[in-house]
């Protein structure tokens, strides 16, 4: 493995723990109190050994990136064997990856199941070109951009491309190494790490604009207040944080509780919002405003019409008439399956 790191590592991490500054020695980085983070090919791995991760793949990338010995984390069998699938379904998916159209990353060609609520689980190896949604910033000329939970940097490579100096983080070192692969593929100079979005690790006041997608969701309520918390500060006074999030009136969120039977969300199950309770919930960072994501799922995007079948195109469509009606009818918010959030910090930090 390559023992060099990115100079823009050294000058904008932090410690996630004790929030101090990173030395790189011997291929790792530690902090003063000793805390030392393994750095896989140039990639920063900022994960903890010592709380409880809210997904398992975190404790998995921790184990590979700390096992000299271990499977090559950019290949995908990492990733497959991280998530615990069984040994033949993950030769099934292996074989389609290896069919699949050799321009697409191999990881991506399996990655690419798990976007969007499984709606793309029909492209699983049969992707000729990658999924990159719109994302609905402003264009920019260079402002900084932290994409939580990058997965495979579908919305970094849309922010990317859109003008932003883009970092992405995942817990997942399998879908990192992918997701640099892909932005290396399309010429876009995008910066990866591993790190959890409870335990950023960014000196305060460092991103312009932050942005996560189908992301939060997952998190326990108490967790991602305390997302917002370092959200805060890691925030320039006047940026921007945009997340989306799950409405708990939309009409596909209501099936999905009605299957659970509307118990308690337990583990990575999505965690249902209320309009209100985001409203409080971001105020904490400055103004609040709520617009429209789409109806009937979480995560139907216009820019993949050519891609779905046609239930979905018709979906699609009929989401993407109501999003546009929702600007003169602002009640349809509050039954919108998914929501974007956008908080802009104020001037002056409290």
């Amino acid at each position: 493995m390559n023992e060099q790191i990115d100079p823009w590592f050294l000058e904008n991490l932090v410690c996630p723990v004790d929030r101090g500054p990173l030395e790189f020695q011997n291929g790792e980085l530690y902090s003063e109190n000793g805390r030392r983070y393994p750095v896989i090919d140039g990639v920063p791995v900022m994960l903890q050994d010592d709380v409880e991760n809210t997904i398992g793949i975190a404790d998995e990338s921790l184990r590979r990136a700390n096992d000299s010995s271990a499977a090559d984390p950019r290949a995908p069998e990492f990733y497959l064997e991280s998530l615990g699938i069984v040994e033949e379904e993950k030769k099934r998916l292996l074989e389609l990856a290896e069919k699949g159209d050799q321009k697409i990353d191999p990881v991506v060609s399996v990655i690419v199941g798990a976007t969007s609520g499984h709606c793309y689980e029909h492209l699983i190896g049969y992707l000729d070109s990658y999924p990159i949604p719109e994302i609905r910033l402003d264009e920019s000329s260079g402002a900084n951009l932290l994409d939580l939970g990058c997965n495979w940097g579908r919305w970094s490579i849309a922010a990317a491309r859109k003008g932003y100096n883009v970092i992405g983080i995942d817990p997942s070192l399998g879908a990192v190494m992918a997701a640099r692969r892909v932005a290396k593929q399309l010429n876009l100079p995008i910066k990866y790490l591993v790190a959890d979005a409870r335990f950023i690790p960014f000196k305060d006041n460092s991103f312009d604009n932050i942005f996560s997608y189908s992301v939060i969701q997952h998190l326990s309520k108490e967790n991602a207040g305390i997302v917002l918390n370092i959200v805060k500060k890691i925030l320039k006074p006047g940026g921007k944080c945009m997340i989306q999030l799950p409405n708990i009136y939309g009409i596909r969120c209501l099936q999905h509780q009605f299957k659970r039977r509307f118990r308690e969300p337990r583990g990575f199950e999505v965690r249902y919002w209320t309009v209100p309770e985001l409203k409080r919930e971001f105020g904490k960072i400055g103004s609040v405003s709520i617009s429209v994501d789409c109806f009937f799922g979480i995560g139907l995007q216009k820019a993949d019409l050519d891609m779905m079948p046609l239930h979905l195109k018709l979906l699609i469509s009929f989401s993407e008439l109501l999003r546009f009606l929702s600007g003169g009818l602002p009640f349809l918010k509050y039954v919108a399956d998914s929501v974007y959030v956008l908080a802009e910090s104020r001037e002056e930090q409290e």
